[in-house]
């Protein structure tokens, strides 16, 4: 599906939003599943259309542009929201150089933010903040919901796990809201109107999003105690090198976004109205299936869900997924048809320390099976009372996961390595026995000693690999545990890696600092 929206809304579209049923059920037996949420509110969109507001001074490019074309292109509405004054340094001209230079890459990231974008401005219009900002992303993420900063900030607007509990972003082993695109969008506004408040001033509040309230409060201290000014760029002596550039690179981009021409660019339109509706829903659904009922791409509907964490989304009523308008009538007609399960997936909890291998042997799984939906890495133990996502058996086919597991479910694994011992068999031993003196399997011992029977003879010797806990490299498996959740897995480029750190366990919902912002 393509990402740009080049066409006027559908009479199928107007009727969807109009006048869509507010439930959707599976069948009478079967509780509502999903329900369609209004769509971002499109007042100021609709009055733009109706009754447009000539500028005062159009730039040259659109005195040829007729005026109701210009109405419904949201980057005309992006601009003449520019509100945050201009900054003009050799920083500002050496970003633009940069970007200058590179169109391929600013036209992948306006692709990419195409979807997300309209919601963006909108949300910033209701607020009466700076439309720029709705170009923050641009700057921080790429507009890549998945990106992971070398600090383990993460998200479009790349949140580090601290900052995203102060503003409400749940992080748990089913889902992080920091990459969810509405839930995010509200705590980047909420945290810059906060920093706007401490700094009445929006060039300082950027520079405060980027290097921390904290830092820039310390550096107009400085200043103020030598008696010099307290605006961005006087203060930006006392910046690292990364708050230095954050601002120029906005207004590069910002300076582009205004003048496309100036730059031999040619922006695809955008037309001036919502990307997605919100879905609620009351039941478990696969992610592929819910992709397949609105007969979307996999890759696309995880660009506008990418905070579910796991191939099943999970929760009730507040939990939403986001569908494209046109899709969303589909995803209904679908769903009314649909005979098979939503969901394919249960949670089981661990109730000792084991290896994947004897986990695995007591659910009747093979151990690629729980490694890979639980993105545990080879020679892990599961520690006692870790939540795995596992097969439904056919016992409980339609028993959802339960809220509490959900909201409270984490994964603790230690890594482990092993070493081979001889155990000679006692008079009074068993199989049972000599597995759990060992902490491993009776399918382990079956498959080491290539056993057939769980006989064993009183002096038989018998090669066990007992396991050696040691430290976790957090890096890797933080790594794993921050990418996409469905298999096969879409290509996502992420940020350079961090240096590694060791620790004795994991936590899937770690915390991973204090630091603002990367």
């Amino acid at each position: 599906m393509k990402r740009f929206r080049l066409h006027s809304p559908s009479i199928l579209t107007a009727a969807l939003l109009a006048g869509l049923a507010p439930q959707i059920c599976l069948a009478d037996a079967i509780p509502p599943v999903f329900s369609l949420v209004s769509a971002p509110e499109t007042t100021n969109a609709v009055q733009a259309a109706t009754n447009p507001v000539i500028p005062q001074e159009l730039p040259p490019e659109a005195a040829v542009i007729p005026i109701d074309d210009k109405a419904a292109d949201l980057w005309e509405r992006v601009r003449a929201g520019y509100a945050i004054p201009d900054l003009e340094n050799q920083l500002v001209t050496n970003q633009l150089a940069w970007y200058g230079t590179r169109t391929e890459y600013i036209l992948r990231t306006v692709q990419r933010g195409s979807r997300y974008l309209y919601h963006v401005v909108e949300e910033l219009e209701k607020r009466g903040m700076p439309t720029e900002l709705a170009l923050l992303p641009f700057i921080e993420s790429a507009f890549n919901p998945q990106a992971i900063s070398t600090a383990k900030a993460t998200g479009m607007w790349q949140f580090m796990a601290a900052t995203g509990r102060d503003f409400n972003l749940k992080q748990t082993m089913f889902k992080d809201d920091r990459r969810g695109v509405i839930d995010s969008t509200d705590a980047a506004l909420n945290y810059l109107e906060k920093l706007y408040g401490m700094f009445g001033d929006w060039q300082l509040a950027l520079a405060a999003y980027n290097w921390g309230e904290g830092s820039v409060q310390r550096a107009i201290k400085k200043q103020q105690a030598q008696g010099l000014p307290i605006d961005f760029q006087s203060l930006s002596v006392h910046m690292p090198n990364e708050t230095k550039n954050y601002l120029p690179k906005l207004q590069a981009v910002k300076n582009i976004i205004g003048h496309p021409e100036q730059f031999n660019l040619a922006l695809p339109k955008l037309d001036n109205q919502p990307y997605f509706v919100s879905v609620e829903k009351t039941r478990d659904i696969d992610v592929r299936v819910a992709a397949q009922l609105a007969e979307l791409p996999l890759d696309e509907f995880t660009a506008l869900n990418p905070q579910f964490s796991r191939p099943v989304i999970t929760g009730g009523t507040g939990t939403k997924i986001l569908l494209p308008t046109d899709n969303a009538a589909l995803f209904k007609e679908n769903l009314n048809k649909w005979q098979g399960p939503l969901s394919s997936w249960s949670a089981h909890t661990v109730q000792k320390t084991e290896r994947v291998e004897a986990l695995a042997s007591k659910l009747g799984l093979k151990p690629e099976v729980v490694r890979e939906v639980n993105f545990i890495p080879a020679k892990m133990m599961v520690k006692a009372g870790s939540t795995l996502l596992v097969p439904k058996s056919t016992k409980a086919p339609d028993n959802d996961i339960s809220l509490e597991i959900a909201e409270k479910a984490q994964l603790v694994i230690e890594k482990t390595s092993t070493r081979q011992v001889s155990y000679k068999v006692s008079k009074h031993d068993n199989l049972a026995a000599i597995a759990k003196r060992f902490r491993v399997s009776v399918a382990e011992l079956k498959t080491w000693n290539h056993l057939k029977r769980e006989n064993v003879a009183h002096g038989q010797t018998l090669h066990i690999q007992t396991p050696i806990v040691t430290q976790v490299n957090q890096t890797n498996l933080l790594a794993a545990a921050g990418s996409r959740r469905t298999a096969p897995t879409p290509k996502v480029t992420h940020h350079t890696a961090a240096p590694a750190r060791h620790g004795k366990t994991l936590l899937a919902n770690l915390k991973l600092g204090k630091k603002k912002h990367s």
